[in-house]
């Protein structure tokens, strides 16, 4: 049974730093594509970063690029979102995802399979 958690949010001033973790259970990090997702009421899930299968690579939203960080830690079977520079905008519901499969879109919410319960991430300016 697949099973992902993450913790990390809360509130914080525009400037400053977060860090989000997702403890995932019943996936293999080597074969798992794991991604970061947010939401604010009334729109959909936009992809914020991904991590390929193995840690081979990393993708990020035009948005957060050269502000935010995704990493994994295969022995701890988690998954972290670095969260520097935060602005306004950046407040959202944060869910991390992940699906074994390859190829597609792997910044569509549709692409993965297994989704965590989402932790808020508050900036206040």
């Amino acid at each position: 049974q697949v099973r992902l958690v993450e913790s990390g949010g809360g509130s914080v001033q525009a400037g400053g730093s977060l860090r989000l973790s997702c403890v995932h259970s019943g996936l293999t990090s080597s074969s798992t594509y794991m991604a970061w997702f947010r939401q604010t009421p009334g729109k959909g899930r936009e992809g914020v970063a991904l991590i390929f299968a193995g840690g081979s690579g990393t993708y990020y939203a035009d948005s957060v690029k050269g502000r935010f960080t995704i990493s994994q830690d295969s022995a701890k079977n988690t998954i972290y979102l670095q969260m520097n520079n935060l602005k306004a905008e950046d407040s959202a519901m944060y869910y991390c995802a992940a699906d074994r499969r390859m190829g597609g879109d792997l910044m569509t919410p549709g692409r993965y399979s297994y989704w965590g319960q989402g932790t808020q991430v508050t900036v206040s300016s």
